[in-house]
């Protein structure tokens, strides 16, 4: 049995607590939100996990000092918050605590992936990200599911898939740390523009022309930070995609709908409530500059939801662009030889 807690009361949160309560493991739930934890307590259920029983056994605290001690804290809460929240737990935090993150973003202004914020904030601390196709409304209800733990010391990835895998949930071990975190931010952009393509009354073919060409341009961009070019194959690539981009649990493609259908980006967000991909599109345009990598689906996306661009446009804007041959990567040729040289 190991003691764990789980930062953040969101979907996502509640659902990997809920596993890890019904596996025997002692789990603390933490929220800076009173108003939740009341909920839960009163109702036995969240409004960010409708219709799912939380178990009245599931301990609850808005005291953060809970982190202390604890074997492992899963950090479950949007990638915005995630530095202050690990600011406010690091001076209760054991050497020995492995965190677990499971936050899909990049950080604003730094660009720097979760598991690089965690390290800046918790610097003692193991870190292992736990990503991949998993929804919390099926997770929470035993749904079989695959994930991965990433961690390029992979004792520790070893360690998390032992007390995670359950008879519903699989859990594969990735030393490929940055493969994995661009992965799970960068397909929330894929599926906003997904969603929209859905809102606009497109069909199956736009939207795997989308997910597919989206890809290319995570791998791309993958390919220029260091990852590695297998992983953009699997649960925490093409997987997490997939799961993204064509399910009504999406928040990412729900949002798309609405901005397709002609509701202007903050509006969007603001009646689907977290949208990770309208915050990690923003970053992302700017570090896809920053690493000279071109990537003209998520420029599109940044225009129409920062520019005010109009979606007939950006549309033919991509099915205008130059020939090309359907495998190259959009790499420049100087981005291409600094990775030469420094390999």
């Amino acid at each position: 049995m190991a003691t764990i807690t789980v930062l953040g009361s969101g979907a996502f949160g509640l659902a990997l607590a809920i596993m890890c309560h019904e596996a025997g493991h002692e789990v603390i739930v933490w929220s800076k939100f009173a108003s939740e934890l009341e909920e839960i307590r009163t109702t036995g259920e969240s409004s960010k996990l409708k219709g799912v029983k939380i178990p009245k056994t599931l301990t609850m605290t808005e005291d953060i000092r809970c982190v202390g001690g604890k074997d492992i804290v899963i950090v479950g809460i949007p990638s915005s918050f995630v530095r202050d929240v690990a600011k406010d737990a690091a001076p209760y935090l054991s050497s020995e605590t492995v965190l677990v993150d499971t936050s899909k973003g990049l950080e604003a202004g730094s660009y720097k992936r979760m598991s690089e914020v965690l390290h800046e904030e918790c610097p003692h601390n193991p870190i292992v990200v736990v990503t991949g196709p998993s929804h919390a409304e099926e997770l929470s209800i035993g749904i079989p599911t695959t994930v991965v733990a990433a961690c390029e010391d992979v004792r520790y990835a070893e360690y998390i898939q032992d007390i995670l895998t359950t008879e519903s949930l699989r859990v594969y071990v990735n030393a490929d740390v940055i493969g994995c975190e661009l992965g799970g931010a960068m397909k929330n952009i894929i599926a906003l523009g997904c969603g929209i393509s859905d809102g606009l009354g497109f069909g199956d073919n736009t939207k795997a022309a989308l997910m597919t060409r989206g890809i290319h341009e995570i791998t791309s961009l993958g390919l220029a930070m260091g990852a590695e070019f297998d992983t953009f194959s699997g649960l925490t690539g093409i997987g997490d995609l997939i799961v993204t981009c064509t399910s009504m649990h999406s928040r990412n493609r729900r949002a798309g709908i609405l901005i397709g259908q002609g509701v202007s980006p903050e509006d969007a967000v603001k009646q689907v409530g977290t949208v990770e991909g309208f915050y990690c599109c923003r970053v992302a345009y700017g570090l896809a500059k920053k690493m000279g990598v071109s990537m003209p689906i998520t420029n599109e996306l940044y225009h129409l939801l920062f520019e005010h661009g109009d979606v007939r446009a950006s549309l033919g804007n991509l099915m205008g662009r130059p020939k090309r041959h359907e495998c190259e990567h959009y790499i420049t040729a100087d981005t291409l030889a600094k990775i030469e040289q420094e390999s």
